[in-house]
């Protein structure tokens, strides 16, 4: 999916947070937002994501040349954040089969596979809240990983994440192909598979 900014602005109060963004995110690219804490790395996603509109400017979404309208770029893409809520009153298994009865997964997998994947086998049955602070990092990041789409979007990915977790989350993100990737982050390694870095202090 290409992603186009066109003086994008974002302000709370009266008080911006960035502007005179123009961006063009590439399909298949992959790039890292960066700058310090309360910057905006995550507001950004978010209206990358549609689900937060700007304070000024227009984004055009785009699939294969054909333009995407907002209120359908939730079906082509995916998000893991720490913000981000798990349905805790589900079992992991009844999670995996609510999210992709709405996400097609990656092709070549079984949902039954994905717990090994993800590093929870033999947590099936258990809720979700009772999961870990990691657990439930290491799901997010799965389904993110794991659902066939045309964006995946991640902010702070390895929070939360133990050293095997971390070593886990390196592999998977480097698996990433053909899918624009965008990764919210002040954290080097966190980044490091992305072919562009955009500093959200030069928009202040």
């Amino acid at each position: 999916m290409n992603i186009t900014l066109n003086d994008i602005g974002k302000k709370f109060s009266t008080q911006w947070i960035f502007r005179g963004m123009n961006i063009e995110f590439q399909a298949g690219s992959r790039y890292a937002l960066t700058g310090p804490n309360g910057s905006g790395k995550s507001t950004l996603l978010q209206i990358l994501s549609s689900a937060v509109p700007p304070s000024k400017g227009k984004i055009t979404y785009k699939k294969e040349g054909m333009h995407v309208h907002a209120d359908d770029v939730y079906k082509y893409l995916v998000i893991a954040a720490p913000y981000m809520e798990l349905i805790e009153e589900f079992s992991l298994k009844e999670f995996l089969k609510f999210h992709f009865s709405f996400k097609k997964i990656k092709d070549g997998y079984e949902v039954s596979q994905l717990p090994e994947l993800f590093l929870l086998a033999g947590n099936e049955n258990k809720l979700i809240r009772h999961f870990s602070s990691g657990m439930k990092q290491r799901l997010k990041l799965g389904i993110a990983f794991y659902s066939k789409a045309d964006l995946i979007l991640l902010d702070e990915p390895t929070t939360n994440l133990d050293r095997e977790g971390i070593d886990w989350y390196d592999r998977e993100v480097n698996n990433i192909v053909d899918t624009t990737l965008v990764i919210a982050s002040n954290r080097e390694q966190e980044y490091e598979v992305c072919d562009q870095e955009l500093k959200i202090t030069d928009f202040k």
